[in-house]
């Protein structure tokens, strides 16, 4: 017969979020599942960081919080709980769970899946041909002469399902693809094969929805007057149907709002090719079609999928050096000429520019001519020096730019005092054959059992859409954001920018407006680098991958916006030719 459909709730997107959130979703309304993701690709650097402070630590602390405050009533409602807050140690978050229990009486069932870190096989694997090569780049591992602190493969949802069936109330999980937390306890609700390959790509999709908790109910959306009740959003909630179709909602009596557009800027974040390529399945991101289900309701059916490739991506990080940034204030006139003289006399205290490894010197601009109010007329010189050497990066930069305090230009201050260096980390993608990674799942009972790895296949090339005709008529130059809402995020050192329209004109326009060269030209940035383009005809959206404007990924970039969060609201902000009556006017 086939069951109900499974209510799985999140309630973290990140290491660091809401630590309430896990709280409020056990107590606000029926759950079958409770997720939480953690893991971001920084994340797996900060969690090697505290396991050299600590051998045992190499998790997310923050999970133990949360399950002091609901282990008991999940126990009690029969909530199973998935995470991936294991990190770099689920065998040991598992213990301290297990101690936790114990402290509060409670006695669950709890396992842990394995399998995913192969920092310790980089040299066997190299060896034996598998040159773990940048996705990106392609440059092979052994030529950029680094070791890596931690390589993790991204794992599917069958261990977690294994786990399920085998009664575990907690499941721990290491680097499982963030979709998986759903796609493993649909599996295991639903009965699915490994072939059920379009249900498994619908998981993925409402996985991939409700994994940044309140960015799929109104958080970070660009449309900020539909979202009428401001208080913080409610968590997301997937309710997966035996066919893999699901509802996103929210508990009743929370903030902010489940709509097509939230949902939609949620499906955009963060992606590549329409085809959404997991461990399990690819998933048709082109294939969904998004309804209004009712108040805070949205369906997501006809996800196609098919099998996933035979190779699993890895997460690389490796130790890039150390670095430290100083910004320096300019006030009022000739703000260019000043900051030119400073960047002259820093470097010529330092000894000059190529004393460094990496220099990276921006002028922001946030100055108006006759300002009204003094922070208004100011400017800022925002300087980031990189070394292998910490001491060249350390004190001895930051206390250099305070010798131009009294021999600089006029009006000379800092937004901080001097500081020391930090070091910082490269994330490197790669991939190896998914036979080489054994994943397994420690289930309650303590026996270890290997999960197969299930069929593959190629993974589907993008389909070409010929670009539509111009929309005629007359135009008036206007933001673009007038038309379309965006939502941006990195992947390595990638940025995606998706684009969507509340209806089809709109979107007709807009995809035949907005090319690779007119993207180009609205993002200075991105002159000289690959753009990406692709399209999702049924979200009314387009989705654009600028290659290499991160650099070397978040824990290395330069940029103030190092996670590109904000780069898609920039392009709304710029300024565009559009018909009019796309704008009310006609």
């Amino acid at each position: 017969m086939t069951r109900r459909a499974v209510r799985i709730g999140n309630c973290s997107g990140f290491y660091g979020d809401r630590i309430a959130a896990a709280r409020e979703m056990v107590e606000g309304g029926p759950l079958d599942v409770l997720t939480g993701d953690y893991l971001a690709e920084l994340t797996m650097l900060i969690l090697w960081k505290a396991r050299q402070k600590d051998p045992d630590a190499g998790y997310a602390r923050t999970f133990l919080t949360q399950m002091e405050q609901v282990l008991g009533t999940c126990l009690d409602r029969g909530i199973r709980v998935v995470s991936n807050a294991g990190g770099l140690n689920p065998a040991g978050l598992a213990g301290k769970l297990g101690e936790l229990a114990a402290k509060l009486g409670l006695v669950p069932k709890i396992a842990y899946v394995e399998g995913d870190d192969l920092a310790g096989r980089i040299d066997e694997l190299i060896a034996a041909g598998h040159p773990l090569s940048n996705m990106d780049t392609g440059q092979p591992l052994a030529e950029a002469g680094v070791k890596p602190v931690s390589a993790n493969a991204y794992l599917g949802g069958w261990g977690i399902a294994e786990a399920l069936a085998a009664g575990a109330d907690l499941v721990v999980c290491p680097r499982v693809t963030d979709a998986s937390l759903v796609v493993g306890p649909a599996a295991w609700w639903h009965g699915w094969r490994r072939t059920d390959f379009d249900a498994l790509a619908g998981a993925v999709a409402a996985g991939h929805v409700i994994e940044c908790g309140p960015q799929a109910t109104g958080g970070n959306y660009s449309w900020l007057h539909e979202i009428t009740d401001r208080r913080y959003p409610g968590f997301p909630i997937a309710e997966v149907e035996a066919d893999g179709s699901s509802v996103i909602t929210k508990h009743p009596g929370t903030g902010g709002l489940v709509s097509p557009g939230t949902v939609t800027a949620q499906l955009l974040y963060e992606i590549a090719e329409p085809a959404y390529v997991n461990p399990d399945v690819v998933a048709r991101f082109d294939t969904v079609a998004l309804t209004q289900d009712g108040a805070d309701r949205v369906r997501i059916s006809g996800t196609r999928g098919s099998a996933p490739p035979d190779r699993l991506k890895v997460a690389v990080n490796y130790l890039g050096g150390y670095r430290n940034t100083m910004t320096l204030v300019l006030t009022g006139l000739d703000i260019e000429e000043k900051a030119a003289w400073a960047e002259q006399e820093l470097f010529e205290i330092l000894g000059g520019k190529d004393s460094f490894a990496e220099t990276d010197v921006r002028l922001i601009r946030f100055d108006h001519e006759d300002a009204p109010g003094n922070e208004q007329a100011t400017a800022q010189l925002r300087v980031t020096v990189k070394d292998p050497d910490p001491r060249k990066v350390g004190r001895r930069f930051s206390n250099a730019t305070m010798e131009l305090a009294l021999g600089g230009y006029a009006g000379f201050h800092t937004t901080t005092p001097p500081g020391a260096e930090s070091a910082y980390g490269v994330y490197w993608p790669a991939s190896v054959p998914a036979g080489l990674v054994e994943h397994s799942v420690v289930l309650p009972d303590g026996t270890r059992k290997v999960i197969a790895h299930g069929p593959s296949g190629e993974v589907p090339v993008p389909v070409a859409h010929p670009v539509a005709a111009p929309v005629a008529g007359p135009v008036r130059r206007a933001p673009l954001g007038r038309v379309c809402a965006a939502r941006s995020g990195d992947k390595g050192g990638n940025a995606n920018v998706g684009l969507w329209t509340r209806d089809e004109r709109s979107f007709a326009w807009l995809r035949g407006y907005l090319t690779v060269g007119r993207f180009r030209e609205l993002l200075p940035e991105a002159a000289q680098l690959p753009v990406r383009r692709f399209e999702l005809p049924n979200l009314n959206a387009l989705n654009f991958v600028v290659v290499g404007i991160l650099g070397s990924g978040v824990a290395a970039s330069t940029r103030p916006d190092p996670q590109a969060k904000g780069l898609g609201e920039y392009l709304r902000s710029r300024s565009v030719a559009i018909p009019a009556d796309l704008l009310g006017e006609g």
